[in-house]
């Protein structure tokens, strides 16, 4: 593809990024970020460098409070009269990007859902991936080739859903590991070695994320709600007394796996039953 494209917040998303431009022939003209250094992704700071004005494509990866200053720093730089910007937030609405459109740039939000925490892994991450995007129709024209040339695929987010939007990708991207933590706690205070826990949970996950890849929903699920097992959560319930956290989340996460369980042909009496334990 022909866009240039430049790169403002050298954070793990900003640097994973780079990476995988360069990689699938993108030309990356600059990342911008706090602090100078050398490398393989060698990054500028201070000042927003001249060769910004090479770019056709301004893409900011700061965290959201700062999207806004990013932007008036951009405004300022001497930047291509037709030049795209785009932000990679899934849930901010910047304020300026009305400034960026009064001065005659298309403006929009790159999202890519893909939990970017190690920026060497990013270019197979962002393989296959998807990417939440919106703006005006030039930027979601130039979202839509940088994501073919990543080798992503693209979604419009709705007007006025950005928030449900985020809520969704946060849910799925960081509550697992919020589970494995709380799992990791319980069984520990069993008595098993706290490390043995940790390792025999992770197997578990990765096992029932593999269920994923075959089947969805319901249909990659077992376990007592999915069997109708009601003296077993009843047993679970009054194990977990003691705990409020660990007690909340499964009483919170039971509750939606009853209603998928009904799709299944699961007893819709003892479902109402876990139902009425559960509340």
């Amino acid at each position: 593809m022909n866009e240039r494209v430049f790169i403002l917040g050298a954070g793990r998303a900003g640097t994973g990024l780079t990476r995988a431009l360069r990689m699938s022939g993108v030309a990356v003209v600059g990342l911008h970020g706090r602090h100078v250094h050398e490398g393989r992704d060698p990054v500028t700071a201070g000042t927003i460098p001249g060769t910004i004005a090479t770019a056709t494509v301004v893409l900011i990866t700061v965290r959201d409070a700062q999207i806004d200053d990013a932007l008036r720093e951009v405004l300022e730089a001497p930047l291509a009269p037709d030049a795209v910007v785009l932000h990679a937030s899934g849930s901010a609405e910047p304020g300026m990007l009305e400034q960026v459109r009064a001065r005659g740039h298309a403006a929009g939000t790159f999202h890519p859902l893909v939990p970017m925490a190690d920026p060497v892994r990013a270019p197979q991450q962002l393989c296959g991936a998807w990417v939440g995007i919106d703006g005006d129709e030039r930027a979601k024209s130039v979202s839509r080739d940088l994501a073919a040339a990543l080798g992503c695929r693209v979604f419009d987010i709705p007007p006025g859903q950005k928030a449900r939007y985020h809520a969704a990708a946060v849910i799925v991207s960081n509550f697992p590991a919020v589970l494995l933590a709380v799992g990791d706690r319980v069984l520990a205070e069993t008595g098993i070695p706290a490390d043995t826990a940790e390792q025999a949970l992770r197997a578990l996950c990765f096992a029932a994320i593999a269920n994923l890849r075959r089947a969805h929903g319901a249909a990659s699920l077992t376990g007592p709600i999915i069997r109708g097992d009601v003296d077993t959560i009843r047993r679970h319930l009054g194990a977990l007394a003691d705990d409020p956290v660990a007690l909340e989340v499964y009483r919170s996460l039971s509750r939606a796996l009853v209603d998928l369980a009904s799709e299944t042909g699961t007893d819709p009496d003892r479902l109402r039953a876990i139902r009425a334990l559960l509340d």
